[in-house]
């Protein structure tokens, strides 16, 4: 049985300034996306110039961010939220999404491509491999800050939680920072380091995100105020489960499709 380190929130703290992991985790993930983003523009791998990147950076973290907060607020709280409307905006107080972020970005990117005149899954293949190193940055916060662990399990490694109660939990942050960050992203990196059908990459993404999730809810301890919904299954999990269907018709689509480039 291990006992998690319980680290301070705040990673730096300057006189009245204070910087907490969480934040950090951000800007490591938007860090990421620009260095390997840059990285494929260079080595000629990329539906974007080097001028647009800017621009499209800028559209992903505003699609992160308030799709994040949107998607928070509409699948997991509407009913609080809906009586305490200005609480929408106190994004200190915790509270994203992952699928709503994913919806903030799919319609971001579509705005850049719009005023970019670019196709938009071409655009959706670049980013889909510059995302799961972010993805698990923020899973790392997660386990920096001690919240959203796992449930309860008798494994050799399992963690007490601070808020947790006394019983060892799954450390499913670090399940989830391996399965949706560290092998998605090697995944997305090498099978789009070749020329692929248009929505290919974008396709395994879906999926190989998916299907990480859906089996990483397993370990996660679902929200309190949820619980578990219809046929046992987490938010999460019902989230999830149409990204895989639709990663499947993606590729189906793409690879019927060998020339749409």
């Amino acid at each position: 049985m291990l006992i998690h380190p319980n680290f301070d929130p705040i990673a730096i703290s300057i006189g009245p300034l204070a910087i907490r992991w969480y934040g950090l985790m951000y800007f490591t993930a938007f860090a990421a996306f620009w260095f390997l983003g840059t990285r494929r523009i260079a080595g000629g791998k990329a539906s974007v110039t080097r001028e647009q990147f800017d621009d499209l950076l800028f559209y992903g973290i505003l699609g992160v961010i308030l799709g994040g907060r949107l998607g928070y607020v509409i699948f997991y709280k509407p009913a609080y939220y809906a009586a305490h409307p200005l609480e929408i905006f106190a994004l200190w107080q915790g509270g994203m999404s992952f699928h709503g972020g994913f919806l903030g970005v799919l319609l971001a990117m579509a705005w850049f491509s719009r005023r970019h005149a670019t196709h938009w899954l071409d655009v959706m293949d670049f980013v889909a491999p510059l995302v799961p190193l972010g993805l698990a940055a923020g899973r790392l916060g997660n386990f920096i800050n001690g919240e959203l662990w796992g449930r309860a399990t008798d494994v050799a490694w399992g963690m007490i939680f601070r808020g947790g109660g006394s019983v060892p939990r799954h450390p499913s942050q670090l399940y989830e920072m391996a399965a949706e960050g560290l092998l998605l992203f090697a995944l997305l990196w090498f099978y789009s380091a070749k020329p692929r059908p248009r929505g290919a990459v974008s396709g395994l993404f879906l999926i190989g995100y998916g299907l990480a999730r859906f089996a990483c809810e397993y370990t996660r301890e679902p929200d309190d105020f949820l619980g578990v919904l219809a046929l046992d299954l987490t938010m999460g999990q019902w989230l999830s489960a149409p990204m895989v269907v639709a990663g499947v018709a993606m590729i189906a689509w793409a690879y019927r499709k060998p020339s749409s480039k």
